[in-house]
């Protein structure tokens, strides 16, 4: 079959011709029909050879969805030829957090060498992708795959981050979403249907905060150095009661620093290497700083009830499998207005 791989360190992802996987004790063979690419490829992508802790070449892809192949033996709960999506974070199913459905924080995962497909594991960026357990697929029935896809990664965490402050986003408060891409342009829709708050949109593309307004948002601000000043001007010099921070770099945590208010929400999603000082007097009072991954399993069965409702609208650009390379590279550009989605 074709895969698209990271084939060594500082190399470019290339498609290549890879085995056919057969599904083994308990495992699950899916057909893909749809595979989301996302900028946490491109951050593993950028892991010198100490970081890395799976061996290359790896195939890529985090998201995915698909329709079930193959049964190994002793695999129950799904039936060939149903529709499904793959929850991401595997964990070892027996831990606390596992018996929660929180296999996102897993106990046991990094002494047992446990990876989510693509990011460790084979992943979707192929014909054919191997799950370890029915447990990690939930079915989508008629939702479209191609749509539904980024769901387990771009719906599912700002899902779950959302929910983190949900009991502070009433009417009167604000969020401000930074960065309105992949993540970010779900994250205002997820705001605007579990809500009543006033969202506010910051990014440094134009084309990214008209996204963010036909989406939903009620306020879009280039994010450079006047964008706190005028956070704080729209909320009466009081600050944001709930920062979501889906770019991670310095500069936009400053920036959600310099913006949050006396008992609001600092919640670190994205991934860009920055870091916020948390100590007394540097934060207004009683801020909490959060760093969350992913979400449960539960609430991908929540995110997808969602979808059903017609409360979200993944943008998607999508690519075939040979074009997936062009569409990192686009990625990586800042060139993907929504999520751009690989159909093998």
């Amino acid at each position: 079959m074709k895969a698209l791989q990271y084939p060594s360190i500082g190399a470019a992802p290339a498609v290549v011709t890879v085995p056919d996987p057969e599904p083994g004790p308990g495992q699950v063979l899916l057909k893909v029909t749809a595979a989301g690419a996302c900028h946490s490829d491109i951050a593993v992508m950028g892991f010198s050879a100490d970081q890395i802790a799976f061996p290359l070449p790896l195939t890529l892809g985090h998201e995915g969805a698909g329709t079930v192949a193959a049964l190994g033996p002793g695999a129950t709960g799904v039936e060939v030829g149903e529709a499904v999506v793959v929850y991401g974070p595997w964990g070892c199913g027996v831990c606390r957090m596992c018996a929660r459905g929180e296999e996102n924080y897993c106990l046991r995962a990094q002494q047992e060498g446990i990876f989510p497909p693509g990011l460790g594991e084979p992943g979707a960026m192929a014909e054919y992708l191997l799950v370890d357990d029915p447990r990690h697929l939930v079915p989508i029935g008629d939702l479209d795959p191609v749509r539904t896809v980024p769901l387990t990664d771009a719906g599912l965490t700002p899902y779950h981050a959302i929910k983190l402050s949900l009991p502070k986003l009433v009417a009167g408060s604000t969020a401000v979403v930074i960065g309105t891409g992949g993540l970010g342009h779900v994250a205002i829709q997820l705001l605007r249907a579990m809500t009543a708050t006033r969202v506010v949109a910051l990014d440094i593309n134009d084309d990214k905060l008209a996204l963010a307004r036909s989406v939903g948002a009620h306020e879009v601000l280039l994010s450079d150095e006047r964008a706190a000043g005028r956070i704080r001007e729209l909320t009466g010099g009081e600050g944001a009661t709930v920062v979501l921070d889906f770019v991670g770099a310095p500069s936009t945590l400053a920036l959600a620093g310099g913006s949050v208010g006396v008992e609001g929400d600092v919640t670190i999603v994205g991934i860009g290497g920055g870091t916020l000082p948390v100590g007394f007097g540097v934060l207004p009072y009683e801020v909490t700083v959060r760093s969350p991954y992913w979400g449960s399993r539960s609430e991908l069965i929540e995110v997808l009830d969602l979808a059903r409702q017609g409360a979200l609208d993944v943008h998607v650009e999508t690519f075939s499998l040979d074009e997936a390379p062009h569409a990192y590279r686009l990625l990586h550009d800042g060139k993907v207005n929504g999520r751009a989605v690989v159909v093998p």
